[in-house]
């Protein structure tokens, strides 16, 4: 979002009753215009769905509203989007939110689009049980398929048996009196049977088997992808100990005393605008640990470092590829088709830095809001990656779903201070 983005030039300039409302509701001050670029992504989003909702739009097209924003300012667009009367059109991965706020769901998947009359979750239920129903009926179409197949074996057996036979007695001299002349015929007679069975059996074969349905098959992840997994030789992998940590001449921590253990799984919480990117970015700052030891996925990804991802996946050894290929598969896109294009989405992007992380077996996962540029399907693969992934963890996300058991303690971002929880 730019500063001189209409809607939020308008929200911040207005000083009228409504406008001062919607920027109460979002803890929005004006004079952040000035800043803007020092302003967290959480907080530029703020301005952004409050410029959006103080126009009382007739329609509200939202996509991705919830990314950045911290539980407060979740809470508080919630609670405005159930007022809003106009008709709404929601994208994000944010599944209280859909299932908070939405009647109907359309699912974008393999080239269709198809729509439920329910909920996220429950709709959810409905896809799954049509995809189980199709699964079951391609199962029985397989059956008949190769009972036809079979049948069609057997047939064509005995007919080329019937034909073997036919030959043999045409070859023999002997054979001349009236009773072979009738066994002959017998057997021309059920030599033509069988090539009729055979026929009709090749017809039916053809047929059951274009009548088996298609069914698309989601890539699961494999639990042997971090088999070879080594743990990191020694106990601290991260540390930051300071007694004061600033963002450019702004205090941001006191007497902060940090550090991940390489089981460590961290979640880091906070409000907007607290500091948590300057901590994690001060705390990575202090590493030691190699690129490949350490996969740091930042908020948001530059265009720019796609063609360098590209790069370094190209060349690695086959072993290892064929891991990060696996990943990505498992996070829902083609490896071929990435490894292939020229500029991957933010959303591919993402994926593969994930996955080369994972892939090359790094010991430790700092992510800030991974959950950004990615679809809920992603998100729910990820969230099954993460949870089988061996290594330290050091999450930032407002998503609680998503944090549900892939982190053990938390540091809480309050007041200049970092608690350990």
């Amino acid at each position: 979002v730019e500063h001189d983005d209409p809607n939020v030039r308008a929200l911040a300039t207005r000083n009228d009753g409504d406008a001062q409302r919607w920027r109460a509701i979002f803890a929005l001050k004006s004079a952040q215009l000035t800043r803007w670029p020092s302003l967290s992504p959480g907080e530029r989003k703020r301005w952004q769905v409050g410029g959006a909702l103080a126009r009382e739009p007739a329609v509200l097209l939202l996509d991705e509203p919830t990314n950045h924003m911290d539980d407060n300012a979740c809470d508080a667009l919630s609670t405005e989007l159930k007022r809003f009367r106009g008709i709404g059109v929601l994208v994000s991965h944010d599944r209280t939110l859909l299932d908070t706020l939405t009647a109907s769901t359309v699912r974008l998947t393999h080239g269709r689009a198809a729509q439920y009359p329910a909920p996220y979750t429950r709709a959810c239920t409905l896809w799954q049980a049509e995809l189980d129903h199709a699964r079951e009926q391609r199962t029985l179409a397989q059956q008949r398929s190769r009972k036809v197949k079979y049948q069609l074996n057997e047939a064509a057996r005995k007919h080329a048996a019937a034909e073997h036979s036919m030959a043999g007695s045409r070859r023999d001299p002997r054979d001349h009196d009236a009773r072979s002349s009738g066994a002959k015929a017998r057997r021309a007679r059920a030599e033509a049977r069988l090539a009729k069975s055979v026929s009709r059996l090749r017809t039916a074969d053809q047929r059951t088997r274009s009548a088996i349905p298609e069914v698309q098959v989601e890539r699961q992840l494999g639990r042997s992808i971090f088999v070879d997994f080594v743990p990191a030789p020694r106990k601290t992998l991260l540390s930051l100990h300071t007694n004061e940590l600033y963002a450019g001449d702004a205090l941001l921590f006191r007497d902060v005393r940090l550090q991940v253990a390489r089981r460590d799984r961290i979640r880091l919480i906070g409000p907007n605008g607290t500091g948590k990117s300057t901590l994690l970015s001060a705390l990575l700052a202090r590493s030691a640990n190699s690129p490949e030891q350490l996969l740091y996925l930042p908020q948001d990804t530059r265009a720019e470092d796609a063609a360098e991802l590209l790069r370094q996946v190209r060349g690695l050894n086959r072993i290892t590829l064929g891991r990060v290929l696996s990943l990505v598969a498992a996070l829902g896109s083609d490896p071929k088709r990435l490894l292939n294009s020229a500029l991957p989405s933010p959303g591919e992007t993402r994926k593969l830095q994930l996955a080369l992380g994972m892939g090359c077996l790094a010991w430790a996962l700092v992510l800030d809001e991974p959950e950004n540029h990615l679809d809920l399907p992603t998100i729910e693969r990820l969230h099954q990656a993460l949870v089988e992934y061996p290594g330290a963890l050091v999450l930032v996300t407002h998503d609680d779903e998503f944090a549900k058991g892939l982190t053990n303690c938390s540091w809480l971002v309050q007041a200049n201070r970092v608690e350990l929880r």
